[in-house]
């Protein structure tokens, strides 16, 4: 059985001095990638000396991303020094004239690379074998993906040329899935860092939020489709929930372009399962095989099952908001719900058959009416009148990182008595902090988050993982800050 793929750190720094120490403090990696091309005096023998890992040395020109303002020729001669000089691996580029040294050498030590920044080729397959071809040690193929199904055709490449030494990347948010789980392309190593190249994420990210280490060939794929999600608490949180549990899963954060792209990857990659968050809970609805009974009188999902290759959806929105409200008499109370989305439904009709008088609040009367009458609730557009609610509810994205000063409530009449905000990141937002400061009982929306995690997983597995480690799993993601460096 072939290994796991290893996990190369890229470093960089701005003297020689530091590149030495960032390379050394490296952790949670099993080779660094050392950025020669970031320095003004670049000194391969010093980038070499006391190395505590095998290293790959790389001087990048900027037509391929890097950063090296001398002399195509002062470049070739540090990269040919550093094969001298006993550099575990050379990154050479393909388009840089370096045959004849590739075959003098028999390729031993060099990483031939190619980086596409302007998407996907369609000759994706002619320029890995032309790579191949050269007898180089590893050959690294990297392209720019602005959709989850760009990272399709790396897939297949990697399925036809199993078993050779190839690294194959998507940059970019949408290219995660190539990171995380490099062994389903074939790739003998990825690269982790701190966003050296788009898409990047840190060691840490990679190893505790991503659980790099536990993925092999079988391990299940799950993942968050959304926009915005890539510091998302979710995959520290369901990753910590499967190892708990002892399944062979793993899960991802997948910026999706449109419900379109999110189910051609979704099929392409063979995901057991998914989260679903905004914008896609309303439009996914339709585009699924099937959906439970939780989800069908909403008109939308948060999770997607693969049974058999056929699509389920199901809505555990609902009942994970309600974990938030445990000791609360719902029956009578009066509630303002902000938005009309897939979780405002959800909201709406677990409060309404908690026996409360539900208002959904939407930009325009139109449209909340018609989403409201649909659930058996009521409708009204923005502002929420004075005086008209016990417990009002913040179902927008509104006042999510980085936008945190934003205000979900700008009519600012806080006299209602609880304010419930379902955007988690900043855990404080400005609206529980101005309810806060008017007398107000406050809820964040982690404790939603967690119970909807748990009710996922056990639609997946059959099994529920603990409320302890997906909270601490949770907390240690949004203090880090770990699913991107």
């Amino acid at each position: 059985m072939a290994e796991n793929p290893r996990i190369c750190a890229t470093v960089t720094a701005r003297t020689m001095a530091d590149l030495v120490r960032v390379r050394d403090a490296v952790a949670d990696a099993d080779m660094v990638e050392v950025r020669l091309d970031t320095v003004p005096d670049p000194d391969v023998d010093a980038a070499l000396l006391g190395r505590r890992l095998p290293v790959v040395l790389t001087c990048r020109r900027r037509s391929e991303g890097g950063h090296f303002e001398g002399s195509e020729e002062q470049r070739r001669g540090l990269l040919l020094r550093a094969l001298d000089a006993g550099a575990e691996f050379v990154d050479l580029e393909w388009q840089a004239g370096f045959d004849d040294e590739i075959r003098a050498r028999r390729g031993r030590q060099i990483v031939l690379s190619h980086h596409d920044f302007a998407g996907v080729p369609v000759d994706l397959e002619s320029r890995l074998e032309a790579m191949l071809a050269t007898g180089a040690e590893v050959v690294k193929l990297a392209v720019m993906a602005s959709r989850l199904s760009d990272c399709l055709p790396l897939l297949e490449l990697g399925r036809r040329h199993q078993g050779r030494r190839i690294v194959l990347l998507a940059m970019g948010e949408a290219g995660l899935a190539t990171r995380a789980f490099a062994v389903r392309f074939g790739s003998c190593w990825t690269y982790a860092g701190d966003a050296v190249a788009p898409g990047q994420v840190s060691t840490l990210a990679l190893t505790r939020g991503l659980a790099f280490r536990r993925i092999g060939a079988a391990t299940r794929a799950y993942g968050l489709f959304g926009r915005g999600v890539s510091h998302s608490p979710s995959p520290a949180m369901h990753n910590a929930g499967f190892a708990e549990l002892g399944e062979d899963a793993a899960y991802l954060p997948l910026v999706a372009a449109d419900v379109d792209d999110a189910m051609t990857f979704a099929r392409g990659f063979m995901l057991a399962g998914a989260s679903v968050t905004i914008p896609f809970k309303v439009d996914l609805f339709g585009r699924l095989d099937e959906v439970d009974q939780s989800a069908s009188g909403l008109g939308a999902v948060n999770t997607i099952s693969n049974r058999n290759g056929r699509w389920v959806g199901s809505n555990t929105d609902g009942a994970g908001f309600l974990a938030g409200l445990r000791g609360q008499t719902l029956r009578g109370i009066r509630v303002a719900i902000l938005g009309t989305g897939g979780a405002a439904r959800a909201v709406a009709v677990a409060l309404r058959d908690a026996g409360a008088k539900v208002t959904m609040f939407g930009r325009g009367a139109q449209r909340a009416n018609s989403v409201a009458a649909a659930l058996g609730v009521s409708g009204a557009a923005r502002p929420v009148p004075p005086s008209s609610w016990d417990l009002l509810v913040n179902a927008t994205p509104v006042g999510t990182f980085p936008n945190v000063e934003d205000s979900s409530f700008p009519e600012g009449v806080f006299d209602g008595s609880t304010v419930y905000d379902l955007v988690y990141r900043p855990a404080r937002t400005r609206l529980l902090r101005d309810a806060d400061q008017a007398g107000c009982r406050t809820i964040d929306g982690l404790e939603m988050v967690i119970e909807q995690a748990r009710l996922q997983q056990e639609r997946w597995t059959g099994r529920t993982p603990s409320v302890g480690a997906l909270r601490t799993a949770a907390e240690w993601a949004l203090a880090a800050g770990t699913t991107q460096p």
